[in-house]
């Protein structure tokens, strides 16, 4: 489903390039989750960036279900993004002007994949059947995040990447959204993978690798 092979990332600075990611490998299959470790800074961020294809990486390949992101041209990825790779970022990302029900399918519908009925079944799933017609500002913490999954899952992708899914929220909420984020993931075989600085969260995914020094490293 997914293979990252040296891929390589700096950005630009005063002080010259702050080389962030130095050659990374890894490989992902359908049905897979793996949870991705590192502090703060480490690069988990950049990555998943990478393999969303918000981003370019300055040398290395990323290949999605065999294709090779390199090749692909802006609206080429745009449209792989949308179709394929579900994403749950750590700050939500809702639409403030769209009710639960409305980001829930938001997605879906852009990509031309929406369904009535697994929308609905994700939000029975998520706790939010009857919060559809409510705004993210109305919502609590945890009741966004699972919005956030809900919308990622909706478009059923073959990939879905979370960035510290479970950073702002209190340790109970945390691990019931993991625990409904594996058991959405499960039901609809895509790979997962998660980005997070929690060893304990993370011993709830499949696979384990850490980031640090710009390279993966056992857990």
């Amino acid at each position: 489903m997914l293979r990252v092979s040296g891929v390589v990332k700096s950005y630009a600075t005063p002080q010259g390039p702050l080389p962030v990611l130095k050659g990374v490998d890894l490989a992902l299959a359908a049905g897979e989750s793996l949870a991705l470790l590192g502090e703060s800074g480490s690069g988990k961020s950049t990555l998943l960036h990478l393999i969303g294809g918000l981003d370019e990486a300055d040398r290395g390949e990323i290949t999605f279900g065999g294709v090779a992101l390199s090749t692909l041209a802006d609206g080429e990825r745009a449209a792989l993004r949308r179709e394929g790779i579900g994403i749950v970022f750590q700050q939500f990302n809702l639409m403030p002007g769209l009710t639960v029900a409305d980001n829930l399918a938001f997605q879906a519908r852009i990509a031309g994949r929406f369904d009535p009925v697994w929308r609905d079944e994700l939000a029975d799933r998520l706790g939010l059947a009857n919060l559809g017609g409510r705004y993210p500002e109305e919502l609590s913490g945890g009741q966004q995040q699972r919005v956030a999954i809900g919308r990622a899952l909706a478009v059923k992708p073959r990939l879905v990447l979370a960035d510290e899914p479970t950073g702002n929220l209190d340790e109970a909420t945390g691990d019931e959204v993991l625990r409904l984020a594996l058991d959405l993931v499960a039901r609809t075989g895509c790979a997962f993978l998660m980005a997070t600085h929690s060893t304990r969260l993370a011993a709830r995914l499949d696979h384990r690798v850490r980031l640090a020094s710009g390279v993966l490293v056992a857990p």
